[in-house]
This record gives C-alpha cells, structure tokens and sequence, in this order.
C-alpha cells in the first residue's frame, strides 16, 4: 500500500534491526538485516521533500533521494531503482558502506529539526536488492558498438563506474586489474560484515555480460609499460587506488607480528571466499586467542578491530591519538564496534614496541589535545610522565593508504605526480600531463571513500568520451 509523505512527526526514525551482538561475532555476515517491504515504504513516507534538499547536496554523486524516496514510499519500487542507478553505478555498495551519518543522513533536514533522519541508506539497499531479486538489473545492449577502445588500469569502484558509463555508450572496454579477482578495495579490503562478497561479485559479473573485459592478475609495470598499454587502446584510465601503508617510525617497528591493515584484511578476506593462504593458515595473520592491538582511528581500523573479534582473539584494544568526538571513522562503526567488546583507548599514542625478536609489549603514551593546526583540528601532543604498557601478541598499523612510487610503478617517466605522491591531474577533465591518459579515485585524490571513487569515475567517463569524439571528428577532418 502507497504511504503519503511528511509522516516525519507521526512515524519516528527505524532502521533495519541489527543482529544480535552474540550472533553476529560468530560470523563474518552482515550485521543488519534487509527492510521488509512495509517499513522501507513507511521509513520513505517520512521524508520531508524540502524545496533544498541537503541530503542530495552532500552526497558526492548528487543523488535524486527525495525523488527516490518518494517513489519507494508510493510503491513505485522498479522505479525508484532505476532513478537511483542513474546517478549511481553501485547503490548496492553505497547503501551499505557509506558513512550516511556524515553525508546523507548527517545532513537531513528533519534529522535537524530533532525528528530524527530518514535511513537513507538501508532505503537505498532496498530498492537495489528488490531490482536484482525482480531481474530489473539487465547487462548494457548495444545497438552499435565504437570501434574506439579503452583501457582502464583498475577493477575498483572508480574503474568499473568509468567502465560501465563508456560502455553504455558504446565502447569498447578492456580492465586491467594485479588481483585474481575485479573489485579492488570491495573484494579484499573490506570485511563482510559490511559488504558480502557476492554483492561485488554480482555487480562484475554484470559488467561482464555487458561484454566488459577483465584481464586479471595483470601489473602495469610488470607485464607491460604504460607506453604498450597506449598502443593498444584509443585512451588510458588510471584508476589504481592507494595501497602503500603509512609507517609508525617508532623503536621495535622491525618486530614480528607486527603488521600493516591491509596484510590482514586480505588475508582474512581471501579465507572468506575460500582461498588457501599461507599466512593465516600457520596462525601469524589469525588473531584467535591472542591480545591485539589496532592502531588507528579510520574505517579500515575499525575494519581491523571487529575482525579480529569474529577471529576469537582473547581481547581487542584500539590505539587512537585524539578523542572521540575527532575520529575521522563512522560513529556507527566505532558504536558496532563497542557493541562487539572492542576496547578504545582514546587519546593514546604508540611510543616503542618492545619483544625479543616478536612483538611481546607496546609502551604508550597519553595524549591531550592543544590548539588547532593547519588543519583546523586540536593537535594531539604527549602529555609529560603519562606512559603505560600494553601486553600485545598482535599489532596492526591501521594509519591510512599513500600511493606506491609513481611514475616508477608504471614504467613511465613522463608521468607526472603531486607533491603527495598522488598522479597530477586535471580534476576539471581528469586528465594528466601525457596525451590520451587519464586517471581518477584514491589515485589522484588520496585514500577517500568509493562514493567518491564512482563520482571520479563517472567524471572520467564524460571527459574520455568528449575527448575521443573530438578525436574522431579531427581523424574525419584529415580524411
């Protein structure tokens, strides 16, 4: 049955309930459970239609969710997705991992007013599991094909939001990926529990109907330069996302058992689509019945923390420098987190790592804030006489992602890059300084969110495809 709208101050704010905390440490599946039918049409029915909505302006890929919501709430649901897909080439990812409290949601107008915000996100997941249950998701047919090709260096959100544009209109597109398998971050980086597998896997194959190739386990650099790669197609994406891990330089960083966040995601990740890993299976990346330590306060922390819970480690602490109130991590996350018996240490500091020949204790520092930097934020500084020591079998360094050595890493000298390590682009045409080569995501704007990654790789798409029919048309003018 259609709801009405404006039903924001007779229905009160719901999500989809969330497992039981006992349940769900004991697997690596999603922790909230899917809306039925009545409450995602009831939840839509309390959106406010605000003549500006804020929602939509804080999303990067400018969603049109009042307009979506309003047709969930009347029931219009094939309609609904395909307004949603529109703007948005994974709203099945998006409406999972996406920090909606600091976006979407965050930013509602009757979330404002003290009503509380739409659950934008479990709504947007709705309507993108009802198409696919419905086969509303169809591959891309083409009624002619471009004999112009692209290639793009990358089987993450960035590269497969580009891949999936072009190819709607027409061309032809080869992915290049080092993996085994297409999804980048999605597949190896991000646990289950916020994103099963089969979510990925089913958004690649559909890519692949659409007669999208996939050219796994293939390194730029290694297998062929930047150069050869541009003999082969009519334009380049480099869409590689940021994988090199941030370093704590303290004493004892050379100490076994000490390892980077994204070692032991994958490696957990890689167990969980059925993968023999070495590594964990000789215990050194599994965390049961062991004291770990997460140092960091993003996602990928959290990531880390609740993890390791689902491993069985005896205990879970998590090492960050400023409070609370400043993590750069989703408070939802750290609340999950919490919830599953993970330990925070707010304002807390690694200061040496001690063991013989493994990492057996971490000394730590307090920390209080001081006045703002550069950046706006309250400078964490030690505070005098304030150490303790942690007993630790485990540490995991959860400080960020920074790009690995560009231009090295393709081959290609020309190839020019920011002071950050990041590839210089144009981010008004996303292009770089070589001819016909282009770049978009965490690679040229630094470690970021995937909403961010498909709004890069949409913009490619619309810059490489303006590029290529100016290239036909100068081709045309010289015949």
């Amino acid at each position: 049955m259609a709801e009405k709208m404006l039903k924001f101050v007779k229905i009160g704010q719901q999500s989809p309930p969330k497992r039981d905390t006992s349940e769900r440490k004991e697997d690596f599946n999603e922790i909230y459970k899917e809306f039925i039918h009545e409450k995602a049409l009831q939840q839509s029915s309390r959106c406010s239609q605000c003549g500006v909505p804020f929602c939509q302006v804080h999303c990067p890929l400018s969603n049109n969710i009042p307009d979506w919501l309003k047709l969930t709430a009347e029931g219009r649901l094939e309609e609904a997705y395909q307004l949603s897909q529109s703007t948005n080439n994974m709203p099945e990812v998006c409406g999972r991992i996406c920090p909606q409290d600091r976006l979407c949601e965050g930013n509602c107008v009757i979330e404002q007013s003290g009503h509380g915000t739409v659950t934008i996100g479990s709504i947007e997941k709705f309507i993108t599991e009802n198409a696919w249950s419905n086969d509303w998701v169809k591959p891309i047919l083409l009624k002619k094909e471009k004999n112009q090709s692209v290639g793009i260096i990358g089987a993450g959100p960035a590269g497969l939001a580009c891949a999936e544009q072009l190819r709607k209109k027409g061309y032809q597109i080869t992915i290049y990926d080092r993996y085994d398998r297409p999804g980048g971050l999605l597949i190896y980086g991000i646990p289950n529990f916020k994103l099963e597998k089969f979510v990925v896997e089913r958004r690649t194959k559909f890519l692949e109907e659409s007669e999208i190739k996939f050219v796994q386990n293939y390194e730029i650099g290694k297998d062929s330069s930047l150069k050869e790669l541009r003999e082969k197609h009519d334009a380049i994406l480099i869409a590689t996302g940021v994988y090199k891990a941030r370093e704590v330089n303290i004493p004892g960083n050379d100490l076994e058992n000490i390892f980077s966040a994204m070692k032991f995601l994958t490696a957990s990740n890689k167990k969980g689509l059925g993968d023999k890993v070495e590594m964990f299976d000789n215990g050194k990346l599994n965390t049961e019945g062991r004291d770990v330590v997460v140092i960091g306060g993003g996602d990928t922390a959290m990531d880390c923390v609740r993890t390791s819970v689902r491993q069985n480690a005896k205990s879970v602490k998590c090492l960050y420098r400023r409070d609370r109130e400043n993590m750069p991590g989703s408070a939802r996350e750290v609340s999950n987190a919490e919830e599953e018996g993970v330990e925070f240490i707010w304002l807390s500091n690694p200061k040496e790592f001690k063991g013989v020949n493994k990492v057996e204790n971490l000394i730590v520092d307090r920390m209080k804030l001081d006045e703002p930097d550069e950046s706006g934020r309250r400078k964490p500084i030690v505070k005098e006489n304030s150490e303790f020591q942690l007993k630790v079998d485990i540490v995991i360094k959860a400080l960020g992602f920074d790009p690995e050595e560009l231009p090295k890493l393709f081959d290609e000298d020309k190839l020019q890059i920011t002071k950050w390590g990041t590839i210089k682009t144009d981010f008004d045409t996303m292009e770089t300084n070589i001819p016909d080569v282009f770049a978009a995501g965490d690679i040229i704007r630094g470690a970021s969110l995937v909403v961010w990654a498909i709004k890069d790789g949409r913009d490619a798409a619309e810059s490489i495809q303006r590029y290529l029919e100016l290239k036909t048309k100068q081709t045309q003018k010289v015949a």
